[in-house]
């Protein structure tokens, strides 16, 4: 009967997520990219269309958005590595990508709703990407800005994602 009860006790503890070995990244916003996405990418006045997977990669610890353009050869290609961590409440996203390791970044951010907004640091000043769900439509929505030394934000591109 002790046992039991201590269980009851203690199982809520032992069930809370953490950081480290043998945690999961368990969450109902981002699970929702996990799979094929057509995305249609608005970048200064021009369309351009790219394809987006995304699946569970180091023991569920990140979603791993492996982003190309659909052109042969790519001109442009991204390995997104998304997780969370527990003790601070913010997501993280290590983006790199075919720019090369100078413009790679980690961006941090906080969920709102069913947004995410990542903060990456660059010298010239902060990239914003705001990482939306649509629940309705089932859609992503990526949009991407950049802040000026006066706080002004300036549009980079918008992505839809769609799913294939």
């Amino acid at each position: 009967m002790a046992a039991a009860i201590f269980v009851a006790i203690a199982w809520p503890a032992l069930a809370q997520p953490i950081d480290g070995r043998g945690g999961r990244f368990e969450d109902d916003l981002i699970s929702n990219m996990e799979g094929r996405w057509s995305v249609t990418r608005q970048i200064r006045g021009t369309t351009v269309h790219n394809e987006l997977n995304a699946s569970w990669a180091l023991a569920h610890q990140f979603l791993q958005v492996h982003m190309k353009d659909t052109q042969v050869p790519a001109r442009y290609e991204a390995l997104v590595l998304i997780g969370y961590v527990y003790s601070s409440q913010e997501y993280v996203a290590h983006w790199t990508d075919s720019f090369g390791a100078k413009f790679s970044a980690v961006g941090r951010g906080k969920r709102t709703g069913n947004m995410i907004e990542f903060r990456f640091e660059y010298p010239d000043g902060p990239f914003f990407n705001t990482f939306t769900w649509d629940p309705l439509s089932k859609t992503w929505q990526l949009r991407m800005e950049s802040q000026a030394s006066d706080g002004k934000r300036s549009l980079f591109a918008v992505d839809t994602l769609q799913r294939l």
